[in-house]
């Protein structure tokens, strides 16, 4: 029978062993921002009325996440510049699931700090978001990538969510518009804040398809019609990119306009996303 000889350190290497491996133990990565299920919002109150809006300053692009990228199968094509950017569409939040972990740009996530994320715009960009519901109206920091859900235009932080009124709904219609730094005043600023107006008349609808032939988005319209969905559809053309575009709705809210693009991709109608007009 064949013995194996195990060698038992001496005290001195033992207590070595002990503190190399406390080392190490100090120095493991921090928890999986995956450990959550679902994002939370923090465990102790915030006052969100004392946390100041960004102040757009002159910056050098990040030398991280401004490089063209692929997630979940789908290319993303990063802007050359934010200039003249304005659009309206669904705003959601991200909160404890990636507080503390590391942003695109290579900085660490604050959900208590005025900032959000992006799929297209320059890191980092200062941007004006007005909840179109309520008119109120924030200035971010955009320093991520996200949020990677078709029908999602721009990912807050939890703090620039709450000051929005969109944290108990989960997602808002809101309208983005880049601020030009060099150009940016405050007095200007809280003079265009002021005067925003709630419910700025807008409409919710899925666009299902874009096409440069008239034939081509209404054969996707009629599909869309024997569906059996009872959905009100149309084709749209659009002069300025001298498209035809099948539009959808116009939907009640958000969930419902979301039920239905699920509903379409279980028949291979896989291109609609959220449109607020």
């Amino acid at each position: 029978m064949m013995y194996s000889i195990v060698k038992i350190p001496t005290p001195i290497k033992l207590a070595a062993l002990i503190v190399i491996s406390l080392l190490f133990a100090g120095c493991s990565s921090p928890p999986s921002r995956y450990a959550l299920k679902h994002d939370t919002g923090p465990d102790r109150y915030v006052n969100h009325h004392n946390i100041p809006d960004a102040v757009p300053r002159q910056e050098p692009k990040s030398r991280g996440g401004n490089k063209n990228y692929r997630i979940k199968g789908k290319s993303y094509r990063v802007l050359e510049s934010s200039r003249g950017y304005k659009k309206r569409g669904i705003a959601s939040w991200y909160g404890k699931k990636f507080h503390g972990h590391r942003t695109s740009n290579g900085e660490i996530y604050d959900m208590y700090q005025m900032t959000a994320a992006h799929k297209t715009l320059p890191l980092p960009t200062y941007v004006r978001v007005t909840h179109l519901k309520n008119g109120q109206s924030v200035i971010l920091r955009v320093n991520d990538r996200g949020p990677f859900h078709r029908n999602r235009l721009i990912d807050l932080s939890y703090v620039a969510a709450k000051k929005l009124g969109i944290t108990a709904t989960g997602t808002g219609v809101v309208e983005v518009e880049a601020i030009n730094p060099a150009q940016y005043s405050t007095k200007q600023y809280n003079k265009k804040n002021t005067s925003s107006t709630a419910n700025a008349g807008y409409k919710i609808y899925l666009q299902a398809g874009a096409f440069s032939q008239q034939q081509n988005a209404h054969y996707l319209q009629g599909k869309i019609n024997n569906l059996g969905l009872a959905l009100a559809t149309q084709v749209k053309f659009d002069p300025h990119q001298k498209l035809y575009k099948v539009r959808i709705g116009p939907f009640r809210s958000v969930d419902m306009a979301d039920s239905i693009s699920e509903t379409l991709l279980q028949h291979t109608i896989d291109k609609a996303y959220i449109v607020v007009d």
